[in-house]
C-alpha cells in the first residue's frame, strides 16, 4: 500500500520557518521555485506573502 504524503516542516534544510521547503517537498518540486514565488508575493508591500507564510508556519506541523 502506498504511504500517504504529509505536509510537514522539515527540521533540516530550512531557511526561516521551513514553510517553503515543506511545500516543495509535498509538491515534489525544487524549493527555489517556491522561495521565488514567496519573494514575488512579498514585493507589493509584503502583506500578500507575509500573512499566508505566517499562517502556514503556524498551521503546518513540524517534522517529528
Amino acid at each position: 500500500m502506498k504511504e500517504m504524503k504529509r505536509l510537514v516542516r522539515p527540521k533540516k534544510g530550512r531557511q526561516v520557518g521551513g514553510v517553503a521547503l515543506a511545500i516543495a517537498n509535498y509538491l515534489n518540486i525544487d524549493v527555489t521555485i517556491v522561495r521565488i514565488v514567496w519573494i514575488f508575493l512579498l514585493i507589493p508591500g509584503g502583506l500578500p506573502g507575509l500573512l499566508p507564510y505566517l499562517i502556514l508556519w503556524i498551521a503546518i506541523p513540524e517534522e517529528e
